[in-house]
C-alpha cells in the first residue's frame, strides 16, 4: 500500500456511516477488500483507521512482547480497547460504531485526515482546534523533528 495523502471535510449520517472520500477510496483501491480496524487515539480525541495490512503490522510488534509483564499487558488491553473492525460497504459507507463516536466527540460534520499509513476521523471542531493549538509550537516542533543535519538521519 502506498502512503496516503489527504484532508477531507465529510458528514456522518444518523446511522454513524461515513461516505469515504473517493480519492481515499481511490488510494485504499488495492486494500478495499481486506478490510479495516478502528481504533482510539492514543494522543488524540480522535479515531484511527487502519487499513488491515497495518494493522497486522503493529500486532506483531505488540506479540513480541512480553505478556508476563504487567505494564506490557496493561499497554495491549489498553492500545486495543474497543478496536473494531469495519468494512467500507458497496456504497462506499464505513460504519462508525456508537462506541468509537462517542469517544471521539463525533457529531454531524467531520475530518478525515491522512496520517502517512492510517486515516484519522475527526470531529470537525476538534481537528480545527488542535490545529490550531498545534500551529502555535509547529515551527519549534518541525525543526527539532525534520530538521537535523543529514548525519543525524534527518531529513533535509
Amino acid at each position: 500500500m502506498d502512503l496516503l495523502t489527504g484532508t477531507y471535510d465529510c458528514k456522518v449520517d444518523a446511522k454513524g456511516r461515513l461516505m469515504m472520500p473517493a480519492a481515499l477510496k481511490k488510494q485504499l483501491s488495492s486494500v478495499l477488500s481486506d478490510g479495516f480496524v478502528l481504533r482510539r487515539s492514543v494522543f488524540q480525541k480522535c479515531l484511527e483507521l487502519y487499513p488491515m495490512s497495518e494493522w497486522q503490522v503493529v500486532m506483531q510488534k505488540m506479540n513480541k512482547l512480553n505478556k508476563f509483564k504487567k505494564k506490557n499487558n496493561d499497554f495491549i488491553r489498553r492500545f486495543t480497547a474497543g478496536a473494531k473492525m469495519v468494512d467500507v460497504d458497496v456504497n462506499g459507507r464505513l460504519l462508525v460504531p456508537k462506541d468509537l463516536t462517542v469517544f471521539a466527540g463525533i457529531s454531524k460534520n467531520i475530518v478525515v485526515a491522512s496520517a502517512i499509513n492510517i486515516i484519522e476521523i475527526w470531529d470537525k471542531d476538534l481537528y480545527e482546534q488542535a490545529i490550531d493549538d498545534a500551529a502555535i509550537d509547529f515551527a519549534d516542533l518541525a525543526e527539532e523533528v525534520m530538521g537535523q543535519d543529514e548525519d543525524d538521519n534527518g531529513i533535509s
